[in-house]
């Protein structure tokens, strides 16, 4: 699509994006103004479905209510204090999270990536002091397509060209292995410098990638077999999305490093997570990690509203039986049209993957799907990821798949 096919106020907004922004990121041309629930507005007033809900970061919807209500209740009282002093949020927030998912301590922070290195620095001082492993030789053994962000230090363990190339000198101290694969894991875990396992339970942005069933407890038995934390990226799968809390109560496994993010706030404010027992958590002592911003009482109060409709709303039981639905919609699409390879995903978490033919590949698709009021963007050229807002009901998703199938005919 181009700029002729855009509206003049869409173009106004891209163009002045373009001008000053930087170009880190290639977005589809809409413009949106407004959301609510399921749906968001374009500056022209065009409705859409959001299929991509933030990148599962509104899973509660968009705007909702009581989440936005408790913001801006909060934001009248206090904002921010640094941790610098105690607040009257966060004890609140840290006692409702520790009793929810069943851990000692929570570290507060900000954006998904900062939860990333902070589990990362967690698992390398344990090393040291629980574990005695020499200092500066602890490992920690990550996945091959894994995605857990875009600092220096996570680029040097990642293997997406678009993210690692050209940014070094890069970080060592990371063994790379294939993804679903135990073997590799065995393997690596011989090594006996490594304390911890940084593993996503469904690779996002590789794709909606779904490992073997039972390739999770195996490697979580694996890492207990050699005194090796066991940490699950939780920030893209976790709260509800593939239809149980987290992503590893699939396998029935307790991570010992929990990383949450993005739906924590339900896309209301930047909140992150690090959740473990006092054997880990307390290995780093007072000024050897933290955040101006981190724990601050507004994203507290945001947070904990969040997550009580997260659970009294249930929505996570709504993604598993509306994820059920689309998972044999999508199957049902790719036994009717020949040019889908494969369907995979989990709860209201999916992807359809396409065989490219010249102008016929996953961006043209989703320019497609918007036209037709649904919104999804691509990830790599041949896969489209489908995950709804987690309060989407049943007539909103048969409504979705037509819009679907009718953008499959066209195609």
């Amino acid at each position: 699509m181009n700029k002729a096919d855009t509206g003049s106020k869409t173009s106004f907004f891209i163009e002045r994006e373009e001008k000053y922004g930087a170009h880190n990121y290639h977005p589809l041309p809409v413009v949106l103004s407004r959301g609510d629930g399921v749906f968001v507005w374009d500056v022209e007033g065009k409705q859409y479905f959001d299929f991509l809900s933030a990148y599962s970061s509104v899973n509660q919807g968009h705007c909702h209510p009581k989440i936005v209500a408790a913001l801006f209740e909060q934001s009248t009282r206090l904002t921010l204090t640094s941790r610098a002093f105690h607040n009257d949020k966060l004890g609140e927030y840290e006692e409702m999270m520790c009793r929810l998912f069943g851990y000692d301590k929570l570290l507060p922070m900000n954006t998904g990536v900062e939860a990333v290195e902070t589990a990362i620095k967690l698992a390398r001082r344990w090393g040291y002091d629980k574990k005695g492993i020499p200092d500066g030789k602890a490992k920690i053994i990550v996945c091959e397509g894994n995605f857990h962000g875009r600092t220096i230090n996570v680029i040097s363990f990642s293997t997406d060209p678009d993210s690692n190339q050209r940014f070094g000198p890069y970080n060592t101290g990371y063994l790379i292995i294939p993804y679903n694969n135990t073997e590799a894991l065995s393997n690596a875990l011989k090594d006996e410098h490594v304390v911890g396992f940084l593993v996503e339970p469904v690779q996002g942005e590789a794709g909606v990638v779904i490992p073997d069933e039972g390739y999770l407890k195996t490697a979580y038995e694996l890492c207990r077999k050699h005194n090796v934390l066991f940490i699950a990226d939780e920030i893209q799968t976790g709260l509800g999305r593939t239809g149980t809390l987290l992503a590893c109560d699939h396998e029935k496994i307790k991570p010992d490093v929990l990383i949450l993010g993005k739906a924590l706030s339900g896309g209301v404010l930047p909140v992150s997570a690090v959740l473990a027992n006092d054997d880990v958590m307390l290995c780093i002592k007072p000024g050897e990690h933290g955040s101006t911003y981190g724990g601050n009482p507004l994203a507290c109060a945001v947070a904990i509203t969040a997550m009580k409709v997260l659970i009294n709303e249930r929505l996570i039981e709504n993604a598993k039986l509306l994820g059920i639905l689309l998972g044999n919609f999508l199957n049902d699409m790719k036994s009717k049209f020949s040019f889908i390879t494969t369907v995979r995903g989990k709860g209201l978490f999916h992807a359809m993957v396409i065989k490219p033919v010249e102008k016929r590949n996953a961006w043209e698709f989703c320019l497609k799907l918007m036209k037709n009021g649904l919104l999804a963007k691509p990830t790599h050229s041949d896969i489209i990821r489908l995950a709804p807002p987690l309060v989407i009901s049943e007539p909103q998703l048969k409504e979705c798949m037509s819009i679907i199938e009718m953008t499959l005919n066209d195609f």
